[in-house]
């Protein structure tokens, strides 16, 4: 197994802006490498709440942080229920709120989840072993056109629609199960001049299913609306984002919520009343250093942004 390694830890502490006594969420515990760190920084007021869906990572990550047990309140759920997390630990608002998106270290190292294509196992990628929807049973009872948009939109990859049909094709002999039979069906469907360059020929469709099963866009722009509500002045938002429909979302509602004003741009004065919520604090992404993906080539897809309550 991989050792966690946070992502641009230097930047998101810098970014936090951390104050001492401050109360921060880590709506991504995983392995809890930005959390202990923040920790260190902290006072000992300071408080961290850790959220993650997956028992087995949080039980890891408590022990690891075992020494600052009474500074760090522990969450078993989806961030999309932020702002009801946060009521029923009686915290009304924080200095500071982080997302880590995409898949932990921890989950891509357990083959059994089935995330990675690397590694043969059953079609699972959920986040929440509790969702009872598993990537096989989008993969065997999704209609060919359900499948080409999923793999379209979500994985924005060109060969959907032949990656769709072969699927079909496949599934209509015998259900496909395994991350190692997926695999070998997009390698047939996608043609042998495209897979000599570029990525895994298996990575934009299983970033697809991936993000279809635990429903990512969705919760992450319920999440992001909560933590700005939560968020007292001058608290930050920091996200990191693994792929560019996160990228995109993310940069998206921060604009809008720095700049909501719907006048015309010829109007001299604003009109419509809307004043911005958050300040940009980085106008362009940060991204790793070289030094950074030497260590942790996990890094290179990583896309930092941040914005500061008004």
């Amino acid at each position: 197994m991989i050792g966690h390694i946070p992502v641009l830890l230097k930047e998101v502490l810098e970014l936090l802006n951390l104050q001492n006594d401050g109360i921060y969420v880590d709506c991504t515990l995983g392995g809890g490498g930005h959390t202990q760190q923040i920790l260190k920084k902290l006072g000992p007021r300071g408080l961290v709440v850790g959220i993650d869906q997956d028992s087995r990572t949080l039980a890891i990550t408590k022990a690891k942080l075992s020494r600052y047990s009474e500074r760090v309140k522990y969450v078993q759920g989806n961030f999309r229920y932020l702002k009801m997390y946060l009521n029923q630990l009686g915290i009304a608002q924080v200095n500071g709120i982080l997302f880590d998106l995409g898949v932990s270290s921890f989950q891509l190292d357990e083959g059994e989840r089935g995330f990675s294509y690397q590694q043969d196992a059953v079609l699972d990628m959920r986040m929440d072993p509790q969702n009872p929807i598993l990537a096989k049973d989008l993969v065997n009872q999704s209609s060919e056109d359900t499948l080409a948009q999923i793999i379209r939109d979500y994985g924005e990859e060109r060969w959907a629609r032949r990656i769709a049909k072969f699927i079909v094709a496949k599934r209509n002999q015998k259900p496909i199960k395994t991350t190692t039979e997926l695999v070998e069906v997009i390698k047939d469907a996608i043609p042998a001049s495209a897979r000599r360059t570029g990525p895994h020929p298996a990575r934009r469709t299983f970033q697809a299913l991936r993000i279809a099963v635990n429903d990512e866009l969705k919760v992450l722009q319920e999440a992001l609306n909560q933590a700005i509500e939560c968020l007292a002045p001058g608290g930050r938002l920091v996200v990191i984002s693994f792929h560019s429909l996160e990228d995109r979302l993310v940069k998206d509602t921060f604009r809008q919520q720095a700049n909501p004003c719907e006048c015309p741009p010829d109007f001299p004065v604003c009109r419509c009343g809307k004043q911005p919520v958050l300040r940009l604090i980085t106008r362009k992404p940060v991204l790793p250093s070289a030094d950074e993906l030497r260590i942790n080539p996990r890094s290179r897809s990583a896309r930092l942004r941040s914005a500061e309550k008004i």
